[in-house]
């Protein structure tokens, strides 16, 4: 297959690093990466050879690739990738979009105005429980949704984490976990209006940061409350979903790969175990985000969509600093 694309991966931490090995893999990639820090670079070349490496963001633009792939910290997404667009590139982000709304408003009218395509890393909605748990909600099998749990306990990230920025950004542990705030909108499809978020740092652990335990209470102007617990403490990892409504139930664990269905009217219980390696969850982000710069489809994340779940970190945030609910503003 002739080469496609020229994709620049800017930023090879644990994530960066992960995308640029499995878009190396394929056939209509040519790769080329952008890291700054000596050490890190050279960590990577042991990974993925003899790559071309950019010392400079504005310098490797002005070569014109086809697709910048952005997994720098995030208070950089906003200007990197309107610098981006506005060279004619598309862009793939690292969830989440940016670190605020004003940002997150800035970077979608850019977007609008280059029609460019650009996408935000939210990888969770090509795991195959997720897609499964998804169209159990949007079939009605669970009937109308009252309760939203999700769970995320895992300390390997602080462990894996090569800058440690976690333990000198306050509020870490929401933007990180992102992905949660995404899918209780791409799950539902009802934006939370409020949100209540006690959380502290504790423990005795050779890794912190504040907070690193929290709690996340989302209301809406429905009979609807989601929950969002997170920390950085949990070894191994703990990872699932709990989803309950008037007809039914749904218990997804990550770790487990199975998915357990409740149903009301048979007064029964269904297991649906599924495989799939990580890899390969990335590996259909990719193809999918390939797919719409190409024309074939929409991105899976839109700018307009990473607004929203921007939103709610941010209100998240606000909460915990200010140790009171806060109204989630979408504007």
């Amino acid at each position: 297959m002739a080469v496609t694309y020229r994709i620049v991966v800017v930023g090879l931490g644990s994530i960066g690093l992960r995308h640029a090995r499995l878009l190396q893999e394929r056939e209509d990639v040519a790769l080329e990466v952008l890291e700054i820090s000596p050490e890190t670079a050279t960590a990577a070349q042991q990974v993925l050879g003899a790559v071309k490496n950019h010392t400079s963001f504005e310098a490797m633009l002005a070569t014109k690739p086809n697709i910048v792939w952005l997994a720098t910290p995030t208070p950089l997404h906003a200007s990197q990738s309107i610098q981006a667009l506005e060279a004619g590139v598309h862009v793939f982000c690292e969830k989440p979009m940016t670190a605020t709304r004003e940002e997150a408003r800035q970077l979608a009218s850019v977007v609008d105005r280059t029609g460019l395509t650009f996408g935000v890393g939210f990888y969770l909605h090509f795991w195959r429980g997720m897609q499964l748990l998804k169209g159990l909600i949007d079939q009605g099998k669970l009937g109308n949704i009252l309760h939203l749990h999700a769970r995320v306990g895992t300390y390997i990230t602080l462990v894996n984490s090569l800058s440690r920025y976690q333990a000198y950004n306050p509020g870490s542990l929401f933007f990180d976990y992102a992905h949660q705030m995404d899918l209780v909108y791409w799950l539902l499809k009802k934006r939370p209006t409020t949100v209540y978020t006690p959380g502290f740092q504790g423990g005795n652990l050779e890794f912190s940061a504040a907070p690193n335990v929290a709690d996340i209470m989302l209301e809406y102007d429905a009979p609807l409350i989601a929950h969002i617990h997170l920390n950085y403490v949990q070894m191994p990892q703990r990872h699932c979903y709990e989803i309950t409504g008037d007809e039914g139930w749904a218990v997804l664990d990550f770790e487990q790969s199975h998915l357990r269905i409740g149903n009301r009217q048979a007064q029964a219980v269904e297991t649906v175990s599924f495989q799939q390696e990580r890899d390969d969850i990335f590996r259909a982000e990719h193809t999918a985000f390939l797919e719409a710069v190409a024309g074939h489809r929409q991105p899976e994340t839109s700018a307009a969509d990473g607004l929203i779940s921007t939103a709610i970190c941010e209100a998240i945030l606000q909460s915990w600093q200010r140790g009171q609910k806060q109204r989630i503003s979408y504007e």
